[in-house]
């Protein structure tokens, strides 16, 4: 009897380690796609006729996070499915890996910003947003002033306004592309694109007037949802 339990279990693990090398055959030859999460576009009904913002200047910004998303998707297969051949030493893998970064954060940054849109500009001064921006900037007015300096910087990129989750204090960054400058330990609580795609349709260089616009349409209880709890 405790021959045919040992030779049973003996049996089990033969046939484990067979369907685990089949598996990783088949892993190796391609022949099994592994399976990643893909990521779609969130759609934002809500922005639309927003005051300040064409429906033309919507649409084609709309599009471009499309394409965001689009490439964050594939980079993610090509990079899989060259860990999985062995490639990911390979120029080609670590120029992938890099600019994955880049077109995340693209996708991110634009649902960060489309997401605090569409409200009504003014934040309640009961809000924890108001409280603390008075409380760390002296009031909201200079808030205002050095998060609309940061916007105006010379470049591309975007304004952020930012909470440290160790000390709780908020500061407002630039990042530069999608990239540089962001505040490792850092929650974006409100987000402004200052690429030229953002406002060049309905205003030109006029960045400014843009930023002004912004204002006119924070979605200010958004802001207060991006706490950390």
């Amino acid at each position: 009897m405790k021959k045919d339990v040992i030779a049973l279990a003996a049996a089990a693990g033969f046939l484990y380690a067979v369907t685990a090398c089949a598996q990783q055959t088949e892993n190796k030859g391609g022949n099994m796609q592994q399976t990643l999460p893909t990521y779609k576009a969130m759609a934002y009904p809500d922005l639309s006729g927003m005051p300040g913002f064409s429906g033309q200047l919507m649409a084609s910004h709309l599009k471009l996070y499309q394409g965001y998303v689009n490439n964050t998707n594939a980079l993610a297969e090509k990079l899989a499915a060259l860990l999985a051949e062995g490639k990911e030493k390979t120029p080609e893998y670590a120029e992938l890996k890099r600019r994955f970064g880049w077109e995340f954060n693209g996708m991110r940054l634009h649902e960060l910003y489309f997401g605090n849109l569409g409200g009504a500009g003014a934040p309640r001064q009961s809000s924890r947003a108001y409280k603390t921006i008075q409380d760390d900037f002296g009031s909201f007015e200079a808030w205002r002033k050095d998060f609309t300096a940061t916007g105006l910087m010379r470049g591309v990129g975007w304004t952020v306004l930012y909470r440290d989750n160790t000390s709780g204090r908020l500061f407002n960054a630039w990042i530069t592309e999608h990239d540089g400058g962001h505040l490792a330990g850092c929650t974006p609580l409100l987000v402004l694109d200052v690429f030229e795609h953002a406002y060049l349709t309905d205003y030109q260089l006029d960045r400014a007037k843009y930023i002004e616009a912004f204002f006119m349409v924070v979605n200010w209880d958004e802001v207060d949802k991006r706490w950390p709890k």
